[in-house]
């Protein structure tokens, strides 16, 4: 194992319902040689998984750190909300030996790494139309959970407020619609955007359906996207069509609250899964279906993210502005 000078290089880590990504960071730059993936399952919190990672890179001593978590932070203190840890600075700062900290929901970090992603990452769903560099942009996220983060450009720099957007209720446009969301209630007892647009909640869905249809069945999710890839006119490609149509409704509704004429952006296992399917599945007609607003919604470019590793780049960036700004170079 190479041996990193102590305080030249930053600590950034992502941490979802499943599994915690660690990396090494130069500035912006995430080092792929360092990147490591641990099953949470294995660990009985953060501070554990930070310990093995920084021992397996040489006993590294980082000059700061950022962590992204999928859940609430307030105060420098989060609680994830697919995962029982509970996280806050302290225990980061002496977790990864650091002298600067962050922590940030997961999809501020998203926010943060837009700019910094290689263009053979981004796939195209619609044609972003012209808008100024300092437009408002929209990250959404879709894979264990749901959440969405607007992203502005301001004088002091990129400003990413968190947002818990998954834990609004499903909407609901029709009388199949209604049947959905009481059947995902009982998860509950809320029916809630996360409930249908996540992991999980193509599980959901496909289970509604089999019920719907007469015949009760389950599957796990990657099972129905693998029998969507074969294509025909199978169960599980009903349930990720309604998925993708649920997807456009919810994008569409977030896209006039927060009018992010910069650009949406798909991120997550679930969206980067959905991807090559959601213009067959609907979801562009979703996203528009806004009555007499449906015109307006042209003014939206919508993205996905096929980087697994966006929210490392994000935290990287993060760091890297703070840093600067601590010495006075911004």
């Amino acid at each position: 194992m190479m041996a990193h000078a102590a305080n030249t290089l930053t600590l950034v880590g992502d941490i979802g319902g499943t599994n915690t990504r660690i990396a090494l960071a130069r500035g912006t730059a995430v080092l792929p040689e360092t990147v490591r993936r641990y099953a949470n399952a294995d660990f009985p919190g953060l501070e554990t998984v930070l310990r093995r990672f920084i021992a397996d890179q040489g006993d590294v001593d980082p000059a700061a750190a950022c962590i992204a978590v999928a859940g609430p932070v307030r105060d420098g203190r989060a609680a994830l909300t697919n995962l029982d840890w509970t996280i806050d600075e302290a225990t980061l700062a002496r977790a990864a030996r650091a002298e600067t900290v962050a922590i940030l929901n997961d999809l501020q970090a998203q926010g943060h790494a837009l700019g910094h992603i290689a263009a053979d990452r981004i796939r195209a769903i619609v044609p972003a139309p012209p808008a100024p560099d300092d437009a408002s942009q929209l990250v959404i996220g879709v894979g264990t959970g749901f959440n969405a983060a607007p992203v502005f450009e301001t004088p002091g720099g990129r400003f990413v407020p968190p947002s818990e957007s998954g834990h609004v209720n499903l909407p609901v446009r029709d009388a199949a619609d209604m049947r959905l969301c009481n059947w995902v209630s009982t998860a509950h007892g809320f029916p809630a955007v996360e409930d249908v647009l996540s992991g999980r909640g193509l599980e959901r869905i496909y289970a509604w359906l089999s019920h719907e249809e007469g015949e009760p069945g389950e599957a796990r999710a990657a099972d129905i996207m693998a029998e969507v890839a074969r294509g025909g006119d199978s169960r599980a490609r009903r349930a990720a069509a309604v998925m993708a149509r649920f997807l456009g409704t919810v994008a569409g509704n977030l896209a006039l609250i927060q009018l992010p004429f910069g650009g949406i952006w798909l991120v997550g296992g679930v969206a980067r899964a959905l991807a090559p399917y959601l213009v067959e599945f609907g979801f562009v007609n979703a996203f528009r279906d806004k009555g007499r607003f449906s015109g307006f919604m042209a003014n939206f470019g919508i993205s996905v993210i096929e980087d697994d590793f966006a929210a490392l780049t994000g935290s990287a960036a993060y760091l890297d502005a703070m840093l600067r700004r601590n010495r006075g170079l911004i």
